[in-house]
């Protein structure tokens, strides 16, 4: 009976307990889910708000483009080029989801799976919550948190991607992702690495080229398919083993792209082709919109460069720069690496940070010598240098150069393989500048500002005042044509002394003789001293300074009587452009670097137009424009005259050979060349502007006048005809005299 009552007992305690257990069990969840609740409430109290990313628009690149739309410069914190979905290619996202978040497709934007494993894998390892990041939660702390790795992170971190997810499709996301992670380099996002690593949009992406920057993402550095190109090729094939077991690709196409090499094919800097140019625009746009807008804003400058005639101005400025060493000889006085403590194998210089091509000059390591060759390296790249690669030497490589040498060499060849071949060139710190301004805009064409941005960022062509030389003479023509001097007028070439308010001043001629009574067409051609200061004398040398001023020519121009003959400091830029002017019919259009700028959405923030100034009569600009031909046709520019085009200018050279110049034009280009050293020094007898500026305006022109009408000169005026026996001597070519001081 007893047990009856124990076994009815039991039975009554059985619903009790049970209720007793679920009422602990729902208080238990309660308080969980408090907990959690609270929790969220702390972790997410300070998130940002996820509905910017619909007016989200990340950091931009500042693109410079040249006359035709091509690319030639930028200017970024970050180097990202801006990509729709459809950008994209296929095998590039599968790639990504591949091997980033198999579940990208089907998840929330969390996957608790993935994060529980992590988790369990952490506390078994004692580690930070890490891994196990969706594509969504990446986004999200790329774009709103810190890199660091803590709980209290993840948690946001995870947050923020359901949020993305309730408000954003997959395409928006995975178009958000792909534009805004990091690749190495300074490169974000998909598009932008494209065009870095394969010199090419990301619409033309292979299977292994996709798989190579899908990799990337987990850690650009250690991954780097420039620096370290063996993990780079394990990881990318990582990554088509990962789309292989997805089904996006077959065995055969993931045989195929395992076994491709990396294919790199870096691209070049935009910036290194004319950098005097984009250092001359950063300065503006910097100036007048601020450093914000400038490397974040992602403006579009539409310059007036043409890539073309700049590649031209590089090539014909250092290969005039070569003809000048070799013509000097060998002098030596060589950098040696191993005598300052460095090593052959480390070693790195500042010209291998470009991409070298063939054409290019640069600056090379001697790695060993021998009596009859030398092997040298610059970059990826080796050569060998025999001796009659270095004839112009006439020395023997074994006796020059030696291990740990710096030497400067031409390259020629380049091969694939790693190998080259180079010609041993010389740079013993002679400088020079180009400028070719387009007459009929006063667009600025091309700018070179010497030999080496990388080595000196002092711009020649723009910022150096250097003597001028015979190439002022035009202004006290012009000054002399316009007051009704004709060219065939005569004057007397001969030694004569002026009286000046210093005293007695005795000129003479570059060579030293003189040929009597010659017309002014054949003085300005031969480019006599004694004429031109006969000429300036009548005018009067203010009156010279004031045709200088009305041609653009602002540096300062002393009084005296030498500055007909070049005694004044002139910049590159305001001798090239006042040049223009006789092409021109007598109008000068101000020198610009710019025609529009645009924002990051397009819209026109600026548009420039070449402020026009009258400066000569039309029939002055021709009549001297015909006189500046014969300077090509029979004078000390003659060398010029095998162009077989429509050309004229004037040679400048200064005392004791310091500064050598050349200004011509065609009908439709202006272009300037100085060639010096950076200090008043010497560049050797007879290295005069005919000899070592001329040369380099040829090259430049022959090249730019190639495969284009060169146009015409307009005719001079007819001129009445003159009375027998006139001498310029003669009449007064000025209303008042005025004596030189």
């Amino acid at each position: 009976m007893r047990a009856v009552v124990d076994d009815r007992a039991a039975v009554a305690a059985g619903p009790k307990l049970a209720r007793r257990f679920v009422w602990a069990l729902l208080v238990l969840l309660s308080a969980l889910v408090g907990a959690l609740s609270g929790l969220l409430l702390v972790y997410s109290t300070d998130l940002p708000q996820v509905e910017k990313l619909e007016t989200y628009r990340p950091i931009s690149i500042t693109e410079l483009r040249d006359i035709q739309g091509r690319t030639m410069g930028t200017f970024a914190l970050q180097r990202r080029v801006v990509a729709a979905y459809g950008d994209f290619p296929r095998v590039l996202l599968e790639a990504l989801v591949s091997t980033e978040d198999k579940g990208f497709y089907r998840h929330w934007g969390v996957s608790v799976w993935r994060i529980a494993g992590a988790a369990y894998r952490d506390i078994e390892s004692a580690g930070k919550v890490q891994g196990a990041s969706t594509l969504t939660m990446q986004l999200a702390r790329n774009l709103f948190l810190s890199p660091d790795r803590s709980f209290h992170r993840k948690i946001q971190e995870a947050l923020l991607a359901i949020q993305i997810e309730r408000r954003f499709t997959k395409q928006q996301i995975l178009t958000l992702y792909s534009n805004q992670i990091y690749l190495g380099h300074g490169v974000y996002g998909f598009e932008a690495a494209s065009e870095f690593y394969f010199s090419k949009p990301a619409k033309q992406l292979t299977l292994p080229e996709a798989a190579l920057i899908a990799g990337l993402p987990k850690s650009p550095a250690f991954y780097s398919p420039i620096n370290h190109p063996e993990r780079a090729l394990h990881r990318r094939n990582l990554v088509v083993n990962a789309m292989l077991e997805d089904g996006k690709i077959t065995a055969h196409e993931a045989s195929e792209a395992r076994n491709a090499p990396l294919g790199l094919n870096l691209a070049p800097d935009p910036n290194s082709l004319a950098p005097y140019f984009v250092e001359e625009v950063r300065r503006y746009l910097e100036t007048k919109y601020g450093a914000d807008q400038l490397y974040e804003g992602g403006m579009r400058v539409y310059t007036t460069l043409d890539m073309d005639l700049e590649r031209s101005a590089n090539k014909a400025l250092l290969d005039g720069l070569a003809a000048y060493e070799r013509r000097h000889g060998w002098r030596g006085h060589l950098e040696n690496i191993l005598r300052e403590g460095k090593t052959l194998a480390d070693y790195q210089h500042a010209d291998w940070d470009q991409q070298v091509e063939p054409g290019n000059y640069c600056h090379a390591l001697v790695t060993a010598a021998s009596p009859g060759a030398v092997t040298i390296k610059f970059g990826p790249f080796i050569a060998a240098l025999t001796n009659a690669d270095a004839a112009w030497t006439r020395q023997k490589l074994g006796v020059i150069l030696k291990p740990g040498d710096l030497v400067y060499v031409h390259v020629l060849v380049l091969d694939k393989a790693g190998k080259s071949r180079v010609t041993l060139e010389q740079d013993s710190g002679v400088q020079g500048a180009l400028l070719a301004i387009d007459n009929a805009s006063g667009e600025i064409r091309a700018m070179v500002g010497g030999r080496d941005f990388n080595v000196s960022k002092f711009n020649r062509a723009t910022q150096a005042l250097r003597q001028v030389g015979s190439s002022f003479k035009p202004y006290v023509y012009t000054a002399a044509i316009d007051q009704g001097a004709r060219p065939d007028d005569t004057i007397v070439d001969a030694p004569v002394t002026f009286q000046t308010g210093s005293g007695t001043y005795s000129p003479h001629n570059f060579d030293e003789k003189y040929e009597g009574t010659i017309t002014l067409q054949r003085a300005l051609a031969q480019s006599r001293n004694i004429p031109a200061l006969k000429l300036a004398d009548k005018t009067g040398i203010r009156t010279v300074e004031d045709y200088a001023r009305r041609f653009g020519i602002s540096s300062p121009l002393p009084p005296y009587l030498p500055v007909a003959l070049g005694a004044a400091e002139v910049t590159l830029l305001e001798q090239t452009s006042a040049y223009s002017v006789f092409p021109n019919d007598g109008v000068r259009l101000v020198p610009r670097l710019i025609r529009k700028i645009t924002d990051y959405d397009g819209r026109m923030l600026e548009e420039d137009y070449s402020d026009v100034q009258d400066v000569i009569s039309t029939r002055t600009a021709r009549l001297m424009s015909s006189m500046l031909q014969a300077v090509v046709q029979h004078g000390t520019a003659v060398a010029a005259s095998k162009l077989k085009a429509p050309l004229a200018g004037k040679t400048g050279t200064t005392n004791d050979f310091t500064d050598a110049w050349f200004i011509g034009f065609s009908p439709r280009l202006t272009a300037g060349v100085w060639i010096g050293y950076d200090e008043k020094k010497s560049l050797g007898a007879k290295e005069t502007g005919a000899r070592a500026a001329l040369p380099v305006w040829m090259e430049f022109m022959a090249a730019a006048l190639a495969g284009k009408d060169p146009g015409q000169f307009q005719a001079p005026p007819v001129l009445p005809a003159k009375p027998l026996g006139e001498k310029l001597d003669t009449p007064d070519l000025a209303p008042a005299r005025e004596e030189a001081q």
